[in-house]
C-alpha cells in the first residue's frame, strides 16, 4: 500500500503520525519505505536518530521534497516494498500533489481547532484534482491531538464539520493529545516501542492502523 500523510496546513502532527505508522508496519513484519516529502526533513532526521541508536526493525527512508523526483522514484522502486509511507509537507507543494496521484490512501490529520477545519477545504481541492487523473484514492480524515475526554465539545464540532466535505471519510479513531507521541518520535520510535508503555496511546494507534490497513 502507498499511504500519504498530508494536509495543506502545517502543525497538525503529520510527521509524528507518519513515523508511527511506518514503524508500526515494520514491527508487523512489512518491508516499509518512509519518504520524507517535506523540505524540513524531520522524518528523515528521526529515522537517522533511530538508526544511530540501533533500534530494530530498521526503516528505509529517503527525502524527495520535489514532486517530479518523488513520483519517479516511487514508480521505479515501489515493487521493492510492501508499504510506502509518504510524509508530505504542510502546504500545497509539488511533493504533495505527486503523492496524491500515487497513493492508495491519503490520511489527513487535523486538530479540533477552527483553522484546521477550515483548511480541509484546501486539501479537498487537491483530492478532486488527483481523482480526475487517478481512480481509487481513499481520503481519510483523522482527528489528531484531540482534546482528552470523550465529552469534548471541540472534538465533536470538528468531527461534525468533516461532513461538509463529502470527499472525505472521517475515521472513528481519534488520536488524543498525549506527550508519549512526541517523546517517542523524538527518539526515532513509535509509541508501540516506548518504555514505559503508554497503553492508551498504543490502543489509539492500533485502532487507527486496523481501520486504515
Amino acid at each position: 500500500m502507498i499511504l500519504t500523510v498530508g494536509n495543506t496546513k502545517g502543525g497538525v502532527g503529520k510527521t509524528t503520525l507518519a513515523l508511527n505508522i511506518a514503524i508500526a508496519r515494520a514491527i508487523a513484519g512489512r518491508d516499509v519505505w518512509l519518504i520524507d516529502g517535506d523540505r524540513q526533513g524531520t522524518a528523515q532526521d528521526a529515522i537517522a536518530i533511530r538508526a544511530h541508536r540501533g533500534h530494530a526493525p530498521g526503516i528505509a527512508c529517503a527525502a524527495y521534497p520535489d514532486g517530479p523526483v518523488l513520483r519517479a522514484q516511487v514508480q521505479q522502486q515501489a515493487h521493492k516494498f510492501d508499504d510506502i509511507i509518504i510524509d508530505a509537507g504542510g502546504r500545497d507543494s509539488t511533493a504533495l500533489r505527486a503523492a496524491l496521484t500515487l497513493s492508495d490512501v491519503l490520511l489527513i490529520p487535523f486538530q479540533p481547532r477552527s483553522f484546521d477545519v477550515w483548511s480541509l477545504g484546501q486539501i479537498v481541492v487537491l483530492i478532486d484534482e488527483a481523482r480526475s487523473v487517478r481512480d481509487g484514492l481513499r481520503a481519510c480524515a483523522v482527528l489528531n491531538c484531540a482534546d482528552p475526554g470523550e465529552a469534548s465539545t471541540d472534538n465533536a464540532e470538528a468531527a461534525e464539520a468533516v461532513a461538509d466535505f463529502p470527499q472525505l471519510e472521517l475515521l472513528p479513531t481519534p488520536l488524543r493529545r498525549r506527550k508519549s507521541f512526541a517523546n517517542a518520535a523524538g527518539q526515532g520510535l513509535s509509541v508501540l516501542e516506548l518504555k514505559p508503555a503508554d497503553k492508551k496511546a498504543c490502543e489509539e494507534l492500533n485502532a487507527l492502523l486496523n481501520i486504515v490497513f
